[in-house]
C-alpha cells in the first residue's frame, strides 16, 4: 500500500535507573511517494513513534530497488534514533537553522511530537536482502541507531551493549503468514522471533463453506403452457395462504424469516429478516430464487424489503425474467445490478406483518470474554464469564432486550486505580470488573419507527451500558441513493453502581451528538460527531474506516474536548483503533455475527462517548443503494 500505518506496544526491561520495566505505546505513519520503476527506486517517508511518548522516536526518508528476482537493496537517510550513530550536520539546516537543533521530549505523550520531526544530526543507513529461495531469505543490514539510551539507562551490569552497526538475520518462511527469524545484532546479541501476518483477502478456510442456493426455476413459454400464466390464483385466499407456508418454510431453511407478504396477479411484494448472511445482497438474491420456486408465472415483478430492528430502509425490485436469464450469464452481478431498483419505503407500515411473529421471545446462553488492551500495567487483560441474552418483540419495532452475566475468573479488575481529576465515567472500568454477579449488562426498551421519509428514529431506556442507564434518542436522516447521512442524539444518563444491578451513583450528565456520516468511495467512510460526552467535556470525534468487500472492517478516530491535555492525563486526547472481522471470514459459514474490538493506546474520561447498542446509521446504511452496489456481486451466491 501507498500509505502504512503501524502500532506499537513494547516492554522494555531495565529502562529506568532503577531496574524497572516500563510499557511503551507508539505509533508508526510510512507514505511511498514514488513507486519502483524500471531503473527508478521506490521512495518513501517515514514517521517513527511520531505522538507517543518518543522512546522510539525517528524520522526517515529511504529509497528500495529490486535488482533482478532476488536482490533488494535499500538506502535512506534517518533523524532521531535513525541519526544517532556516525551522524552529520543536518542537511535540512541550510535551510532552516531550527532543523539543527532536536527539542527533548516534553508532555504526556498521545499528540505529535511535529517540534522534533527531522530535526538534529542525520545519518545514512542500509541494507540488502537476498532470497536465497522461495522460503529463505537473507539479509544484512547498517543501522544508524546507536541505541544511546538503553546503553546510559538502567541498572549498570544490565545495560545493553551496543558494539557494531553491522546486523545479519534471515528469514523462514513456514507457510503463507508464518514466518521464523533470527538475527546477530550489533556485535552483542542474538534474537530470535517469530512473525504471523494473515490478509483480509485471504479466509483461513479459502473461501465460503456454505450450501449452494436453491436453483432459479425458469417458467414454461406462455404459448406452451398458458394456464400457468393465468392471474385467477390471485383471489384465492387458499391459494395465497398456501404460498405463504411454503415460501416460509423455504426462506427459513435458508436462514431468513418472512416478515410480510403482498400479492397481486403480477406482482410480490416479500418482506424478510435476513438472519444468516453477513452481505444483504445475498440475502435478497436467495429470496428472488426462492419466489421463482414458489410464484405462479403470472408474477413478473418481485419486490424484496429487508427488515432491521422493524425498520425498512429500502425495496429491491428484481424482474423475473431478469433473474431467470442472468443465473449462468457472464458479469451477470454487475447485469442484475443494472436492471434493479433500489427505492425508499415509506411509509413502512403500509403492509401487516404475519401475525404469528408478534409477541414472541428468543434467547441464548453462551460465553464471553471482555478483553482490555495495553493499559500501563498490562498488554493484555481478560474477564471470562457465561451470557445469557434475551429480546421480547412486542411488535414491529418494539422490543425489551437484556444481557444478564455471571462473570467467572479474569484480571481486568486488577488494573491500577483511577488518577483522573475528571468525573471517572471511565477510568473506574476496574471496580466494574471485581463484581462477583451475576450482573445485568444491558437491559433496555428499544424503540424503532419511521417517522417520514428518509428520516429513522430510536427511543431506548433501561440500562444502556456497563456503567450507565437512562433515556438515548436519535434520529438519522438518509436518503436511499445519498452517500451523505446527517443524525442527532440526545441522552440522560446516570451512573450505575459497580455492582451492575438496580442501582445507581450520583453522578448524572446530559450527553448529545450531532453527527454527519459520509462514504468516499472505494470502501471509505468518515464521520464527525460534535457535541457533549460522558464527563462534560465538549467536543469533537473525527474516524476514518475502510470496509472490504469480504466485511473487514478497519477505522480510525480521534477526539479532541476542551478538556486540556493535562486535564486528560497519560495519552493527552481520546483516540484508537477499531477493527471489525465477519465470523463468517473465520468459519467459512454464513452468519450475520461479527467480532468487534476498539484498540486504544490508553483509556481515560475525556471524550467518552456513550456505549449505546443499535445505534441506527450501520443498520439504515446496509441497505442503501451505495453499500448494496459495492457488495452486490453476492447476488448470485
Amino acid at each position: 500500500p501507498r500509505l502504512s500505518a503501524s502500532f506499537r506496544y513494547s516492554t522494555l526491561d531495565n529502562f529506568r535507573s532503577n531496574g524497572d520495566r516500563t510499557w511503551d505505546r507508539s505509533f508508526d505513519l510510512r507514505y511511498r511517494f514514488i513507486d519502483e520503476g524500471r531503473y527508478r527506486p521506490a521512495v518513501a517517508i517515514g514517521l517513527q513513534d511520531f505522538m507517543g511518548t518518543g522512546l522510539f522516536s525517528a524520522e526517515y526518508v529511504v529509497a528500495t530497488k529490486s535488482v533482478g528476482d532476488r536482490l533488494t537493496v535499500t538506502g535512506g537517510i534517518g533523524w532521531g534514533r535513525f541519526g544517532s550513530y556516525n551522524g552529520f550536520s543536518n542537511p535540512l539546516g541550510h535551510l532552516y537553522s531550527g532543523f539543527n537543533t532536536r527539542p527533548g521530549f516534553s508532555g504526556l505523550g498521545g499528540e505529535p511530537n511535529y517540534k522534533t520531526w527531522f530535526r538534529g544530526d542525520a545519518a545514512f543507513f542500509g541494507g540488502v536482502s537476498w532470497a536465497a529461495s522461495d522460503k529463505l531469505t537473507l539479509k544484512a543490514e547498517y543501522s544508524s541507531d546507536a541505541y544511546v539510551r538503553e546503553s546510559s539507562q538502567g541498572l549498570p551490569a544490565d545495560r545493553f551493549v551496543h558494539h557494531s552497526p553491522l546486523n545479519f538475520g534471515l528469514n523462514y518462511r513456514i507457510r503463507p503468514g508464518i514466518e521464523l527469524s533470527a538475527a546477530y545484532l550489533y556485535g552483542s546479541v542474538v534474537s530470535v522471533g517469530a512473525s504471523f501476518t494473515f490478509n483480509p483477502k485471504h479466509p483461513p478456510t479459502g473461501g465460503s463453506l456454505g450450501r449452494a442456493p436453491v436453483p432459479v426455476k425458469p417458467r414454461m413459454p406462455r404459448h406452451i403452457s398458458p394456464d400457468d400464466w393465468g392471474t385467477g390464483w390471485a383471489g384465492d385466499s387458499t391459494r395465497q395462504a398456501g404460498i405463504r407456508t411454503v415460501l416460509a418454510q423455504l426462506l427459513q431453511a435458508e436462514g431468513m424469516e418472512l416478515e410480510a407478504l403482498h400479492l397481486t396477479g403480477n406482482s410480490a411484494r416479500v418482506r424478510i429478516r435476513n438472519q444468516r448472511y453477513e452481505a444483504m445482497p445475498q440475502a435478497i438474491g436467495r429470496t428472488a430464487r426462492i419466489l421463482t420456486q414458489v410464484l405462479p408465472a403470472s408474477v413478473e415483478v418481485f419486490r424484496i424489503e429487508p427488515v432491521v430492528d422493524g425498520m425498512v430502509p429500502s425495496a429491491t425490485t428484481v424482474r423475473r425474467t431478469d433473474v431467470e436469464n442472468l443465473e449462468n450469464a457472464p458479469d451477470s452481478a454487475w447485469k442484475s445490478y443494472a436492471r434493479s431498483e433500489i427505492k425508499a419505503v415509506y411509509p413502512a407500515n403500509d403492509l401487516e406483518s404475519l401475525p404469528e411473529l408478534y409477541p414472541r421471545l428468543s434467547w441464548g446462553l453462551s460465553p464471553y470474554v471482555d478483553i482490555s488492551f495495553f493499559d500501563p500495567d498490562n498488554p493484555l487483560r481478560a474477564d471470562f464469564g457465561a451470557e445469557l441474552s434475551g429480546r421480547y418483540e412486542m411488535a414491529r419495532g418494539l422490543s425489551l432486550n437484556g444481557v444478564i452475566r455471571q462473570p467467572l475468573f479474569g484480571n481486568i479488575g486488577d488494573g491500577r486505580a483511577s488518577d483522573s481529576v475528571l468525573p471517572h465515567v471511565r477510568t473506574d472500568a476496574n471496580l466494574y470488573a471485581q463484581a462477583d454477579g451475576p450482573l445485568i449488562d444491558r437491559l433496555t426498551l428499544d424503540y424503532y419507527y419511521q417517522p417520514a421519509r428518509n428520516l429513522y428514529g430510536r427511543l431506548s431506556v433501561g440500562y444502556l451500558e456497563k456503567m450507565f442507564g437512562g433515556v438515548s434518542s436519535e434520529i438519522l436522516w438518509k436518503p436511499v441513493k445519498s452517500r451523505l447521512a446527517l443524525g442527532l442524539e440526545l441522552n440522560y444518563v446516570k451512573q450505575r453502581d459497580f455492582d451492575q444491578l438496580f442501582g445507581f451513583q450520583d453522578y448524572d450528565v446530559v450527553t448529545g451528538h450531532a453527527s454527519a456520516y459520509y462514504e468516499f468511495g472505494n470502501g471509505f467512510h468518515g464521520q464527525l460527531d460534535v457535541g457533549r460526552y460522558l464527563a462534560g467535556d465538549w467536543g469533537a470525534t473525527v474516524s476514518l474506516d475502510r470496509e472490504f468487500d469480504n466485511g473487514w472492517r478497519v477505522g480510525a478516530f480521534a477526539t479532541f474536548t476542551d478538556v486540556s491535555f493535562e486535564d486528560f492525563g497519560e495519552g493527552s486526547f481520546d483516540k484508537g483503533i477499531r477493527l471489525t472481522i465477519p465470523l463468517s471470514w473465520v468459519t467459512g459459514q454464513p452468519s450475520r455475527r461479527q467480532v468487534k474490538t476498539t484498540i486504544r493506546p490508553l483509556t481515560r474520561d475525556g471524550g467518552a462517548r456513550l456505549d449505546v447498542n443499535g445505534r441506527l446509521y450501520e443498520n439504515v446504511r446496509e441497505l442503501h443503494e451505495p453499500n448494496l452496489r459495492n457488495r452486490w456481486g453476492r447476488f448470485w451466491r
